[in-house]
């Protein structure tokens, strides 16, 4: 079966627009497309609500922005990399 939607004009190859109604009846093969690298945006109304995309490609990129915020925040005098470290370690505990 064909995957649903339609192609994202000016987008990357393996992206397509997706209705909310069309992604709920043909999931199944949405999730095979985002399997084989492909990203899919569902709308609503036309409107972008959310976005399926790879696993390994989303916690990338939430590592990526993780890191651009903390590149961006004020660096605190006589705080050193170990004392984040172990500030982390105590945050998970």
């Amino acid at each position: 079966m064909a995957v649903p939607g339609r192609r994202r004009g000016g987008g990357p190859a393996g992206e397509r627009e997706v209705g909310a109604y069309e992604a709920k009846a043909h999931l199944s093969e949405l999730l095979r497309a985002v399997r084989r690298g492909e990203r899919v945006t569902i709308t609503h109304r036309g409107r972008p609500v959310a976005r399926l995309v790879p696993y390994r490609e989303a916690r990338e990129e939430a590592v990526r922005a993780a890191i651009e915020a903390l590149e961006a925040m004020p660096k605190v005098r006589g705080v050193d990399a170990d004392e984040v470290r172990e500030w982390l370690e105590e945050g998970r505990a």
